[in-house]
């Protein structure tokens, strides 16, 4: 199992710095599966970190990420691909991901070990959003725009794929490039609709799933989603509403 320091662990998931975490662990204030913590150690999926009142980790914690996946890292959880995406991010609690993005693209991934989220995010009648940055060989013409945002006919008689994308919003950025808004994900889709008009990819970066946004992360680098982002997120997708913890409900009656 990947195994991660532990004031580094209390950093990402939002709780202070990693030098004040230090002083935390320091000052007997952090627990590790109800044992007081020391200095540099790890710790590993499914323990249970404490700060204070506060639980961080341990086997019923949710988590959901925003990563940026880097070109060449796969969409599997296959221990066989050296460049899976489980290995690379290394998260020391073990999450996989709400929707592919094939090797040879980059950018937002979400990953969750909550796997109700992950099965309404994934139902495609729910037409979700998922926004793309595109760069292709040929200039980006009106009827180029056009023909995307009706709907490509695509085949690929290898992967028994014979379908009519649905209707999307196609918007030029550039000579070469173009935004793309898409409700469904179909194998490859983008490339394939490309190939279909005419034109092959460059460059293709997600930078939008619902209203999650890539924003300034570098490949990767991730973040939690949380707060008002993660409860608009899980309404988009249909997840029932959660009770609020009494801190949850003192903090946001602050606000």
């Amino acid at each position: 199992m990947e195994e991660i320091r532990l004031n580094k662990y209390i950093s990402e998931a939002g709780v202070c710095s990693r030098r004040e975490a230090d002083r935390l662990i320091e000052a007997g204030r952090v627990l590790v599966d109800g044992v007081r913590a020391t200095q540099g150690m790890k710790v590993r999926e499914g323990q249970k970190v404490q700060v204070g009142d506060r639980v961080i980790g341990g086997k019923d914690e949710k988590v959901v990420l925003a990563v940026y996946k880097p070109v060449g890292i796969v969409c599997t959880e296959d221990k066989r691909t050296k460049n899976n995406i489980v290995r690379f991010l290394k998260y020391p609690v073990r999450v996989t991901y709400a929707g592919r993005l094939d090797k040879d693209s980059e950018g937002l991934l979400l990953m969750t070990n909550d796997g109700d989220l992950i099965n309404r995010i994934m139902r495609g009648r729910n037409l979700h959003e998922k926004e793309y940055k595109v760069t292709v060989d040929r200039e980006v013409t009106d009827d180029f725009i056009e023909r995307m945002s009706a709907g490509v006919h695509i085949v690929d008689e290898e992967k028994g794929l014979n379908a009519v994308t649905r209707p999307c919003k196609v918007r030029r950025e550039g000579k070469h490039t173009f935004r793309i808004i898409l409700t469904q994900g179909l194998n490859r889709q983008i490339r394939r609709m490309c190939q279909a008009c005419g034109c092959r990819v460059r460059t293709l970066k997600r930078v939008r799933i619902m209203n999650v946004r890539l924003g300034d992360l570098r490949p990767g680098e991730y973040r939690k989603v949380t707060g008002e982002e993660l409860e608009t997120l899980r309404a988009l997708a249909g997840c029932p509403a959660k009770k609020q913890t009494g801190e949850a409900k003192h903090e946001r009656d602050r606000k």
